[in-house]
Protein backbone atom coordinates (compact mmCIF):
# COMPACT_ATOMS: atom_id res chain seq x y z
CA UNK A 1 0.00 0.00 0.00
CA UNK A 2 1.16 3.37 -0.78
CA UNK A 3 2.13 5.85 2.45
CA UNK A 4 -0.69 8.39 1.05
CA UNK A 5 -3.30 5.88 2.86
CA UNK A 6 -3.76 5.66 6.76
CA UNK A 7 -6.01 3.19 8.34
CA UNK A 8 -7.10 3.64 11.79
CA UNK A 9 -9.31 1.92 14.40
CA UNK A 10 -11.70 3.32 17.14
CA UNK A 11 -12.66 1.12 20.31
CA UNK A 12 -15.26 -0.76 19.03
CA UNK A 13 -13.84 -3.34 16.74
CA UNK A 14 -10.08 -3.68 17.26
CA UNK A 15 -9.94 -7.15 16.33
CA UNK A 16 -11.29 -6.68 12.67
CA UNK A 17 -9.52 -3.36 11.96
CA UNK A 18 -6.42 -5.35 12.49
CA UNK A 19 -7.50 -8.04 10.63
CA UNK A 20 -8.19 -5.58 7.82
CA UNK A 21 -4.77 -3.91 8.16
CA UNK A 22 -3.08 -7.35 7.87
CA UNK A 23 -4.72 -7.84 4.33
CA UNK A 24 -3.61 -4.46 3.24
CA UNK A 25 0.05 -5.28 4.38
CA UNK A 26 -0.31 -1.72 6.29
CA UNK A 27 -0.49 -1.00 9.56
CA UNK A 28 -3.35 0.45 11.74
CA UNK A 29 -2.55 4.70 12.53
CA UNK A 30 -1.48 5.37 15.88
CA UNK A 31 -4.22 7.30 18.01
CA UNK A 32 -4.89 8.19 21.94
CA UNK A 33 -8.73 8.25 23.13
CA UNK A 34 -8.84 9.46 26.62
CA UNK A 35 -12.48 9.25 28.40
CA UNK A 36 -13.07 11.74 30.96
CA UNK A 37 -14.71 11.18 33.99
CA UNK A 38 -17.56 12.64 32.50
CA UNK A 39 -17.97 10.58 29.56
CA UNK A 40 -16.61 13.35 27.31
CA UNK A 41 -13.97 11.72 25.04
CA UNK A 42 -10.78 13.30 23.77
CA UNK A 43 -9.55 11.51 19.98
CA UNK A 44 -6.06 12.61 19.33
CA UNK A 45 -4.45 11.59 15.91
CA UNK A 46 -0.37 10.37 16.64
CA UNK A 47 0.46 11.03 13.45
CA UNK A 48 0.21 13.15 10.50
CA UNK A 49 -2.45 12.91 7.87
CA UNK A 50 -2.17 16.43 6.28
CA UNK A 51 -3.50 15.48 2.89
CA UNK A 52 -3.65 11.50 2.81
CA UNK A 53 -6.25 9.10 2.42
CA UNK A 54 -7.69 8.34 5.98
CA UNK A 55 -9.87 5.30 6.56
CA UNK A 56 -11.89 5.11 10.15
CA UNK A 57 -13.19 1.65 10.91
CA UNK A 58 -15.69 1.85 13.34
CA UNK A 59 -18.90 -0.49 13.53
CA UNK A 60 -21.85 1.91 15.38
CA UNK A 61 -22.36 -1.18 17.65
CA UNK A 62 -23.22 -1.63 21.52
CA UNK A 63 -22.95 0.98 23.08
CA UNK A 64 -24.70 2.26 20.04
CA UNK A 65 -24.22 5.94 21.00
CA UNK A 66 -20.46 6.16 22.57
CA UNK A 67 -19.85 4.40 19.25
CA UNK A 68 -21.26 6.80 16.89
CA UNK A 69 -19.60 9.72 19.23
CA UNK A 70 -16.80 7.68 19.14
CA UNK A 71 -16.99 7.96 15.36
CA UNK A 72 -18.01 11.41 14.82
CA UNK A 73 -15.47 13.20 17.20
CA UNK A 74 -13.36 10.76 14.99
CA UNK A 75 -13.98 12.32 12.13
CA UNK A 76 -13.74 15.71 12.83
CA UNK A 77 -10.45 14.90 14.29
CA UNK A 78 -8.72 14.04 10.97
CA UNK A 79 -10.94 16.61 9.12
CA UNK A 80 -9.32 19.35 11.14
CA UNK A 81 -5.90 17.74 10.91
CA UNK A 82 -6.60 18.07 7.18
CA UNK A 83 -6.78 15.07 5.86
CA UNK A 84 -7.40 14.89 1.99
CA UNK A 85 -10.53 12.21 2.20
CA UNK A 86 -11.77 10.50 5.29
CA UNK A 87 -13.52 8.00 4.85
CA UNK A 88 -15.77 5.98 7.42
CA UNK A 89 -15.88 2.29 7.24
CA UNK A 90 -18.77 1.30 9.26
CA UNK A 91 -19.54 -2.57 9.03
CA UNK A 92 -22.55 -2.43 11.20
CA UNK A 93 -24.65 0.80 10.58
CA UNK A 94 -26.24 1.35 13.99
CA UNK A 95 -30.09 3.22 13.96
CA UNK A 96 -30.74 1.36 10.56
CA UNK A 97 -33.61 -0.01 11.81
CA UNK A 98 -35.16 3.64 12.79
CA UNK A 99 -35.61 4.48 8.64
CA UNK A 100 -39.00 5.12 8.56
CA UNK A 101 -42.14 6.45 10.47
CA UNK A 102 -43.98 3.65 10.66
CA UNK A 103 -46.31 5.71 13.60
CA UNK A 104 -47.09 8.96 14.45
CA UNK A 105 -44.50 11.38 16.14
CA UNK A 106 -40.98 9.11 15.84
CA UNK A 107 -38.59 10.12 14.93
CA UNK A 108 -35.96 8.93 11.34
CA UNK A 109 -32.51 8.11 13.45
CA UNK A 110 -31.24 6.65 10.68
CA UNK A 111 -31.53 9.74 8.62
CA UNK A 112 -30.17 11.88 11.30
CA UNK A 113 -27.20 9.39 12.20
CA UNK A 114 -26.18 10.03 7.84
CA UNK A 115 -27.17 13.77 8.49
CA UNK A 116 -24.41 13.29 11.23
CA UNK A 117 -21.76 11.82 9.86
CA UNK A 118 -21.65 13.96 6.66
CA UNK A 119 -21.16 16.97 8.44
CA UNK A 120 -18.75 15.93 10.59
CA UNK A 121 -16.99 15.58 7.85
CA UNK A 122 -17.08 12.37 6.34
CA UNK A 123 -16.17 12.16 2.29
CA UNK A 124 -17.60 8.61 1.90
CA UNK A 125 -19.02 5.72 3.49
CA UNK A 126 -18.48 2.25 3.11
CA UNK A 127 -20.37 -0.67 5.11
CA UNK A 128 -22.12 -4.12 4.96
CA UNK A 129 -25.90 -4.82 4.42
CA UNK A 130 -27.15 -1.96 5.45
CA UNK A 131 -31.06 -3.04 6.88
CA UNK A 132 -32.56 -1.50 4.74
CA UNK A 133 -30.62 -0.79 1.06
CA UNK A 134 -32.21 2.53 0.60
CA UNK A 135 -30.87 4.06 3.78
CA UNK A 136 -27.98 4.64 0.94
CA UNK A 137 -29.97 7.67 -0.30
CA UNK A 138 -30.14 9.32 3.67
CA UNK A 139 -26.34 10.36 2.59
CA UNK A 140 -25.32 13.20 0.90
CA UNK A 141 -22.13 11.43 0.48
CA UNK A 142 -20.91 8.27 -1.84
CA UNK A 143 -22.22 4.69 0.09
CA UNK A 144 -20.62 1.47 -0.73
CA UNK A 145 -22.82 -0.87 0.67
CA UNK A 146 -21.16 -4.30 0.14
CA UNK A 147 -22.70 -7.96 0.70
CA UNK A 148 -22.11 -10.68 3.51
CA UNK A 149 -24.02 -13.17 1.00
CA UNK A 150 -21.08 -14.28 -0.93
CA UNK A 151 -18.75 -15.14 1.98
CA UNK A 152 -21.83 -16.57 3.43
CA UNK A 153 -23.13 -18.65 0.80
CA UNK A 154 -19.41 -19.58 0.76
CA UNK A 155 -19.38 -21.41 3.94
CA UNK A 156 -22.83 -23.08 3.33
CA UNK A 157 -22.32 -24.61 0.01
CA UNK A 158 -19.45 -26.55 1.65
CA UNK A 159 -21.52 -28.11 3.67
CA UNK A 160 -23.36 -29.69 0.99
CA UNK A 161 -26.88 -29.90 2.77
CA UNK A 162 -29.98 -32.19 1.59
CA UNK A 163 -33.37 -31.16 0.74
CA UNK A 164 -32.74 -27.55 1.47
CA UNK A 165 -35.21 -25.16 1.83
CA UNK A 166 -34.36 -21.21 2.38
CA UNK A 167 -37.25 -19.55 4.67
CA UNK A 168 -37.03 -15.74 5.39
CA UNK A 169 -38.10 -15.21 8.85
CA UNK A 170 -40.71 -12.10 7.24
CA UNK A 171 -42.00 -11.14 4.16
CA UNK A 172 -39.69 -8.00 4.01
CA UNK A 173 -36.57 -10.43 3.61
CA UNK A 174 -38.03 -12.10 0.76
CA UNK A 175 -35.33 -10.97 -1.36
CA UNK A 176 -32.31 -11.71 0.44
CA UNK A 177 -34.07 -15.47 1.25
CA UNK A 178 -34.70 -15.28 -2.80
CA UNK A 179 -30.84 -14.39 -3.54
CA UNK A 180 -29.45 -17.36 -0.89
CA UNK A 181 -31.76 -19.98 -2.89
CA UNK A 182 -30.44 -18.66 -6.18
CA UNK A 183 -27.04 -19.39 -4.72
CA UNK A 184 -27.30 -22.48 -3.11
CA UNK A 185 -29.69 -24.33 -5.04
CA UNK A 186 -33.24 -24.50 -2.72
CA UNK A 187 -36.81 -23.95 -2.27
CA UNK A 188 -37.96 -20.83 -0.68
CA UNK A 189 -40.49 -20.79 1.96
CA UNK A 190 -41.93 -17.55 4.02
CA UNK A 191 -43.07 -17.00 7.67
CA UNK A 192 -45.56 -14.36 8.33
CA UNK A 193 -44.62 -12.28 10.88
CA UNK A 194 -46.05 -9.18 13.18
CA UNK A 195 -44.65 -7.00 15.61
CA UNK A 196 -45.88 -6.01 18.48
CA UNK A 197 -43.00 -3.71 20.29
CA UNK A 198 -39.50 -3.30 19.55
CA UNK A 199 -38.45 -6.38 21.68
CA UNK A 200 -42.12 -8.27 20.75
CA UNK A 201 -43.04 -10.42 17.66
CA UNK A 202 -45.99 -12.71 16.75
CA UNK A 203 -45.14 -15.41 14.51
CA UNK A 204 -48.06 -17.24 12.86
CA UNK A 205 -47.70 -19.13 9.62
CA UNK A 206 -45.39 -20.84 7.29
CA UNK A 207 -45.73 -19.81 3.28
CA UNK A 208 -44.13 -22.72 1.85
CA UNK A 209 -43.49 -26.57 3.08
CA UNK A 210 -40.53 -27.34 5.36
CA UNK A 211 -41.95 -31.16 5.74
CA UNK A 212 -38.57 -33.42 6.15
CA UNK A 213 -36.16 -30.56 4.99
CA UNK A 214 -33.20 -28.52 5.96
CA UNK A 215 -33.93 -25.51 7.00
CA UNK A 216 -31.80 -22.34 6.27
CA UNK A 217 -32.47 -19.39 7.84
CA UNK A 218 -31.05 -15.97 6.79
CA UNK A 219 -31.48 -12.19 8.00
CA UNK A 220 -29.57 -9.18 8.15
CA UNK A 221 -28.87 -8.97 11.90
CA UNK A 222 -29.69 -11.62 15.14
CA UNK A 223 -30.75 -8.56 17.70
CA UNK A 224 -32.78 -10.20 20.57
CA UNK A 225 -33.09 -13.69 18.51
CA UNK A 226 -36.94 -13.86 19.50
CA UNK A 227 -37.80 -13.96 15.70
CA UNK A 228 -35.59 -16.67 14.64
CA UNK A 229 -35.73 -18.63 17.83
CA UNK A 230 -39.68 -18.67 17.08
CA UNK A 231 -39.52 -19.12 13.36
CA UNK A 232 -37.29 -22.28 14.21
CA UNK A 233 -39.40 -23.89 16.68
CA UNK A 234 -42.43 -23.16 13.77
CA UNK A 235 -40.75 -25.37 10.88
CA UNK A 236 -39.54 -27.89 13.72
CA UNK A 237 -43.51 -28.30 14.43
CA UNK A 238 -44.26 -28.32 10.89
CA UNK A 239 -42.01 -31.45 10.12
CA UNK A 240 -38.44 -29.39 9.11
CA UNK A 241 -35.21 -32.27 10.05
CA UNK A 242 -33.61 -29.23 11.05
CA UNK A 243 -32.61 -25.89 11.13
CA UNK A 244 -29.49 -23.67 10.35
CA UNK A 245 -29.39 -19.82 11.15
CA UNK A 246 -27.35 -16.82 9.43
CA UNK A 247 -26.74 -13.16 9.89
CA UNK A 248 -24.09 -10.50 9.03
CA UNK A 249 -24.43 -8.79 12.38
CA UNK A 250 -24.36 -10.50 15.46
CA UNK A 251 -25.90 -7.75 17.41
CA UNK A 252 -26.70 -10.45 20.56
CA UNK A 253 -29.16 -7.77 22.53
CA UNK A 254 -30.78 -8.74 25.70
CA UNK A 255 -32.29 -12.74 25.81
CA UNK A 256 -30.39 -13.33 22.50
CA UNK A 257 -27.95 -15.51 24.02
CA UNK A 258 -30.03 -17.86 26.43
CA UNK A 259 -32.56 -17.97 23.61
CA UNK A 260 -30.21 -18.97 21.13
CA UNK A 261 -28.93 -21.77 23.06
CA UNK A 262 -32.32 -23.33 24.04
CA UNK A 263 -33.99 -22.94 20.53
CA UNK A 264 -34.08 -25.99 18.11
CA UNK A 265 -31.13 -25.02 16.15
CA UNK A 266 -28.34 -26.47 14.69
CA UNK A 267 -26.00 -23.88 14.15
CA UNK A 268 -25.63 -19.76 14.30
CA UNK A 269 -23.53 -18.42 11.65
CA UNK A 270 -22.29 -14.62 11.71
CA UNK A 271 -19.80 -12.08 10.96
CA UNK A 272 -17.23 -10.36 12.90
CA UNK A 273 -18.70 -6.92 11.71
CA UNK A 274 -19.57 -6.73 15.49
CA UNK A 275 -16.74 -8.01 17.73
CA UNK A 276 -18.40 -11.18 19.70
CA UNK A 277 -17.88 -11.42 23.34
CA UNK A 278 -16.48 -14.69 23.90
CA UNK A 279 -18.01 -15.29 27.34
CA UNK A 280 -21.34 -15.22 24.89
CA UNK A 281 -19.87 -16.89 21.99
CA UNK A 282 -19.73 -20.10 24.55
CA UNK A 283 -22.76 -19.40 26.46
CA UNK A 284 -24.19 -20.50 23.22
CA UNK A 285 -22.07 -22.95 21.99
CA UNK A 286 -23.51 -23.25 18.59
CA UNK A 287 -21.70 -20.29 17.03
CA UNK A 288 -19.91 -20.12 14.02
CA UNK A 289 -18.35 -16.21 13.32
CA UNK A 290 -16.80 -15.61 9.81
CA UNK A 291 -14.48 -13.19 8.99
CA UNK A 292 -15.15 -9.99 7.23
CA UNK A 293 -11.30 -8.37 6.62
CA UNK A 294 -11.09 -9.56 3.24
CA UNK A 295 -13.94 -8.33 1.71
CA UNK A 296 -13.84 -4.29 3.59
CA UNK A 297 -10.33 -4.58 2.97
CA UNK A 298 -10.67 -5.22 -1.11
CA UNK A 299 -12.91 -2.88 -0.99
CA UNK A 300 -10.94 -0.14 0.91
CA UNK A 301 -7.86 -1.26 -1.52
CA UNK A 302 -10.18 -0.37 -4.70
CA UNK A 303 -11.49 3.02 -3.09
CA UNK A 304 -7.81 4.33 -2.26
CA UNK A 305 -6.84 3.42 -5.93
CA UNK A 306 -9.77 4.79 -7.35
CA UNK A 307 -10.60 1.15 -8.76
CA UNK A 308 -14.72 0.08 -9.08
CA UNK A 309 -15.97 -1.53 -5.83
CA UNK A 310 -19.18 -2.35 -7.88
CA UNK A 311 -17.63 -5.80 -8.86
CA UNK A 312 -17.38 -6.97 -5.22
CA UNK A 313 -21.01 -7.39 -4.91
CA UNK A 314 -21.40 -9.80 -7.77
CA UNK A 315 -18.60 -11.96 -7.05
CA UNK A 316 -17.04 -13.75 -4.07
CA UNK A 317 -13.50 -12.40 -3.43
CA UNK A 318 -10.70 -14.47 -3.23
CA UNK A 319 -12.42 -16.89 -5.80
Amino acid sequence: MTSNMKIFSGRSNPKLAQAISDYLGSSLGKVTITPFPDGELLVKLDEDVRGRDVFIIQPTSAPVNESLMELLIFIDCARRASAERITAVIPYFGYARQDRKDEGRVPITAKLAANLIATAGADRVLTIDLHAAQIQGFFDIPVDNLYAEPVLSRYYAQQHFDNLVLVSPDVGNVKRARVYAQRLGGDLAIIDKRRTGGAHVEVGRIIGDVKDCTVLMMDDMISTAGTVCMAAQLCIDKGAKCVYVGATHAVFAGPAAERLREAPIEQVLVTDTIEVDEAKASSIGNLVVLGMAELIGEAIHRIHNDESVSSLFLKDVGH
